[in-house]
C-alpha cells in the first residue's frame, strides 16, 4: 500500500512552505534519509528526506506550489512490495511511519531508477508539467543546479527546452539566460505554475512568498509596534581602515573576511555590555534584558534579507568573531542556513555601505530593541589636528525602541560605537 508523505513542520512554527525541487522522479528508489525535495520556509532552504524505503509512486504537488503543513506531497510504495509485485498492488503491510531525519541507520544509496517497460503502451495525453522537477519512467529529467531551477521558474522558462552547455550536460544559468531570450517559446513548454505573471499592460505580478513575506510581515509589524527613533554619528575611521589592512595579513583572520563591518560588529557587542538596553525586549510590563549579545547580521541573499544569528557574539574576540561572521553569512547567501539559525539574535547589525549608500533608518528586527547600520566608508577632505586633509569617513546610524531606549542612552551608545572605530586597537583587539 503507497504511504503519503505529508508536509513536516521542520521547525520555528512553519505553517507553509514552497515546494522548490524534487530530488526524485517517478519510478525511483529511495532508502530511508535519501533526500526527496527541497522546499523554501519563510527562512531557509530545506531537504526532506525520505521517512520510508521504497519506489516513488507519485508527486502530489508540482515545483513552485505553495501548500500548508501537513499536506501530501509524495506517495512512496514499501520497497518489499515492489521487490515482489507491480507498482500500485496493495498489502497488507504498511511501512511504518518514521519522523524525518531520524530513521533507522540505512546505509544512504543513491536513487535509482526503475527501467522502462519493454513494450510501453500509448497513453492518453496528459497535461504538460515541469520536466526539471517531475518525470515519468523512460525520460530524462534536465541537469541544473537548485539557484539555475529557481531562475528558470522564475522567468517561465522549461528546463527541457533548454540545450545544456555545462559539463556533462549540465544546465548553467548562462544558457536559461539565452533561452529566456527568445521571442517566443512553444506554448506547449510553458511551465503550469510560473512565479511572475506580466500582464497585458505591461505590469508584472510577483508572489510573494518564503523570505519575502516573512520579512514584509515582520517589518510591517515592528514598524507598527516599536516606536522607532533613529540618531546619526559621522565618524573619522582612517585608523579602522588601516587595522584592517594590517589583520588581513594576520594568519590568525586566514579564511575570514575582514572589512570595517568586522571591526562594527565587535565595536557593536562591546557598547552593548556598557548599554544594556541595547541588548533587551520590550515585554508586557517590563524590559528584559539579555545576558548574553546575541548578534544578528543582515545578509543579503538570492531571495532575500536573512539575518543568521551569531550566538554569544558578545563573548568571541575578533578572530572569532570574524570566522563566525564570515561562516554564518556563507550558510545564509547559499541557502543552507537552518531556520534555528537564521533565528535568535537579540541586536542586529546591516551595512548598507557595500551598496555605496551613506546612511539610512533601519528598521528594528522583531522583538529587539536596537539595530546599527554602517554607510559607505569614504575618503573626504576633512579636519585632522588642525589640517584639512583626506580622511576616511562614515556615517553610523542607530535605531532604537523608544520604549527602552531614551533619546540620551541611544545618542550615548553611539557615540561609544564611534569611539571605538575612531580609536579601535586597544579595545577591538582585546580577546
Amino acid at each position: 500500500m503507497p504511504s503519503e508523505f505529508k508536509l513536516p513542520d521542520v521547525g520555528e512554527g512553519l505553517t507553509e512552505a514552497e515546494i522548490v525541487t524534487w530530488r526524485v522522479a517517478v519510478g525511483d528508489t529511495v532508502a530511508i534519509n535519501d533526500p526527496l525535495v527541497e522546499i523554501e520556509t519563510a527562512k531557509s532552504l530545506v531537504e526532506l528526506p525520505s521517512p520510508f524505503a521504497g519506489t516513488v509512486g507519485e508527486l502530489l504537488v508540482p515545483a513552485g506550489e505553495l501548500v500548508p503543513v501537513g499536506t501530501p506531497i509524495v506517495t512512496i510504495t514499501d520497497a518489499a512490495e515492489t521487490d515482489n509485485e507491480p507498482i500500485g498492488v496493495p498489502d497488507d503491510e504498511t511501512p511504518p511511519s518514521t519522523l524525518v531525519g531520524y530513521g533507522p541507520g540505512h546505509s544512504r544509496g543513491r536513487s535509482r531508477r526503475r527501467p522502462p517497460p519493454a513494450t510501453p503502451k500509448p497513453e492518453a495525453t496528459a497535461p504538460v508539467t515541469d520536466a526539471s522537477t517531475i518525470e515519468t519512467p523512460g525520460t530524462t529529467r534536465p541537469r541544473a543546479k537548485p539557484p539555475v531551477r529557481k531562475l528558470a521558474r522564475d522567468l517561465g522558462i522549461e528546463l527541457a527546452a533548454v540545450t545544456p552547455s555545462g559539463t556533462g550536460g549540465i544546465i548553467t544559468r548562462e544558457d536559461v539566460v539565452a533561452a529566456a531570450a527568445l521571442p517566443e517559446p512553444p506554448a506547449d513548454l510553458v511551465e503550469d505554475t510560473p512565479q511572475a505573471v506580466v500582464a497585458g499592460d505591461g505590469d508584472e505580478h510577483v508572489p510573494v512568498r518564503g523570505v519575502r513575506a516573512a520579512t514584509a510581515a515582520a517589518m510591517t509589524a515592528s514598524a507598527f509596534t516599536a516606536p522607532h527613533v533613529t540618531v546619526f554619528h559621522t565618524v573619522d575611521v582612517s585608523r579602522s581602515v588601516k587595522l584592517v589592512a594590517k589583520l588581513r595579513e594576520d594568519k590568525a583572520f586566514e579564511g575570514s573576511r575582514v572589512t570595517i563591518m568586522l571591526l562594527a560588529a565587535r565595536a557593536l557587542c562591546l557598547t552593548a555590555r556598557e548599554f544594556p538596553d541595547l541588548n533587551a525586549t520590550f515585554g508586557e510590563g517590563e524590559i528584559l534584558r539579555h545576558p548574553r549579545v546575541h548578534l544578528g547580521v543582515a545578509t543579503a541573499a538570492e531571495r532575500g534579507l536573512l539575518v543568521p544569528a551569531i550566538p554569544d557574539a558578545g563573548a568571541l574576540g575578533l578572530p572569532g568573531l570574524a570566522r563566525e561572521v564570515t561562516r554564518m553569512t556563507e550558510l545564509a547567501r547559499s541557502g543552507k542556513a537552518s531556520p534555528a539559525q537564521l533565528s535568535g539574535s537579540t541586536v542586529t547589525l546591516t551595512n548598507i555601505g557595500v551598496f555605496g549608500v551613506d546612511s539610512g533608518t533601519p528598521i528594528l528586527n522583531p522583538g529587539q530593541s536596537a539595530i546599527l547600520c554602517l554607510g559607505s566608508v569614504r575618503r573626504v577632505p576633512a579636519e585632522h589636528k588642525g589640517r584639512v586633509e583626506l580622511r576616511w569617513m562614515t556615517q553610523l546610524a542607530m535605531s532604537f525602541d523608544h520604549r527602552i531606549i531614551d533619546g540620551q542612552q541611544g545618542a550615548q551608545a553611539l557615540a561609544r560605537v564611534g569611539a571605538i572605530l575612531r580609536d579601535p586597537r586597544r579595545e577591538l583587539l582585546m580577546v
